[in-house]
C-alpha cells in the first residue's frame, strides 16, 4: 500500500491494466480541475476512486468514455489512446463499456423490458426471442425479473439503481463505471446495490470503477482504493488497509473528521472584513 504522499511518476505501462491514466489534466475554463492524475484499472478487479464532491470524479469517468478530451495527458482503454479514435472507432470501444449514471438515466417513456432492451435492439441485430431472454436474464441477476412491466415511475429509488445496473451490463461490457451508484438510497437498498456490483463483477469476469464519496460502502466492496483531492491522486491502496491509514487526507475522509486537508469554509477574505467590520482585538 501507499498511502503516504501524492503519486508523482506516471504509472508503467502493462497488458494487465484495462484502464490506464497518465499525466491527466482538464479544465472547465478557469477551473482547473484535474492537474496530472496517474491511475491504472487492472482487468478483473473493482476500483473505488473516491473524493469529495467536486474534486473530478466525474470529469475522470468522462474522458474514460471519450466524452471530454484532456488539454494534457492521456487515457488508455484496451491498449487504445481514447482521445485520439475517430468517431467510429470512438462508437466501436464504448460498446465495450456500461454506465450507471448518478440519477440513473432510465428512460421514463419506455417500461423496465424495454429500457433494457434498448441498448441490445440498438447495438445489435438480434432476434426478438434472444432479446427477450437476455433481458429477462439481466433483470434477474438484479433481482426484479418480476417487475419487468413497470413503468420506472412505478420504481422505488432503490429498484430503479438496480434496473439502471441491469441495463449497465446489457452488453456484456469489458468496464462498468458507476458515478455515485449509492447516493440517495436506504440503507437496504444500498446495501443491496453495493453487494450487486460486487457479485456481478466477479460472477461476469468483468472490471468495475466506482465512483463515489461513500467510503463505508466503497471500502466494502472494492479491491483497491485511489483518492482524489485538489485534481491529484493524494493516495492509494488496498481497501482493506484504508481504514487504518495514518494520511490525513485519508484519515479525515475515512472518519469524517471536520479537521484536517479538506477545509469546510471556501477560500474567502476574513469574516470580519466581509462585514466591514474592524478585527477583534486579541
Amino acid at each position: 500500500m501507499n498511502a503516504s504522499a501524492p503519486q508523482q511518476n506516471v504509472p508503467p505501462s502493462s497488458p494487465d491494466n484495462l484502464v490506464e491514466i497518465s499525466d491527466l489534466h482538464f479544465a472547465f475554463e478557469q477551473n482547473q480541475v484535474l492537474k496530472g492524475v496517474n491511475l491504472a484499472i487492472p482487468r478483473g478487479k473493482l476500483v473505488a476512486i473516491l473524493g469529495v464532491s467536486g474534486c473530478g470524479k466525474t470529469t475522470l469517468l468522462r474522458h474514460i468514455g471519450g466524452q471530454l478530451k484532456p488539454a494534457r495527458g492521456e487515457v488508455t482503454f484496451d491498449g487504445q489512446v481514447v482521445h485520439t479514435l475517430g468517431n467510429n472507432a470512438l462508437y466501436a470501444m464504448r460498446r465495450k463499456m456500461g454506465m450507471m449514471f448518478q440519477v440513473s438515466g432510465l428512460f421514463s417513456d419506455l417500461s423496465v423490458f424495454d429500457n433494457i432492451a434498448y441498448p441490445i435492439r440498438e447495438h445489435t441485430d438480434l432476434p426478438e426471442d434472444v432479446v427477450r431472454d437476455l433481458v429477462l436474464m439481466k433483470l434477474d441477476a438484479v433481482g426484479l425479473r418480476g417487475a419487468r412491466d413497470l413503468m420506472t415511475g412505478e420504481l422505488s429509488g432503490g429498484m430503479e439503481r438496480r434496473v439502471a445496473l441491469a441495463r449497465a451490463i446489457a452488453l456484456d461490457p469489458m468496464l462498468i463505471m458507476y458515478d455515485e451508484p449509492f447516493a440517495g438510497l436506504d440503507p437496504i437498498s444500498l446495501n443491496t446495490v453495493a453487494s450487486l456490483i460486487r457479485t456481478l463483477n466477479d460472477a461476469l469476469g468483468l472490471t468495475s470503477i466506482v465512483v463515489t464519496y461513500d467510503v463505508s460502502e466503497s471500502l466494502k466492496v472494492a479491491d483497491y482504493v485511489y483518492f482524489i483531492h485538489d485534481g491529484v491522486v493524494v493516495a492509494e491502496g488496498e481497501a482493506a488497509a484504508m481504514a487504518d491509514s495514518r494520511d490525513p487526507f485519508v484519515h479525515q475522509f475515512v472518519h469524517a473528521k471536520p479537521d484536517g486537508p479538506v477545509a469546510f469554509q471556501y477560500p474567502s477574505r476574513p469574516y470580519s472584513e466581509a462585514l466591514d467590520l474592524p478585527p477583534t482585538p486579541p
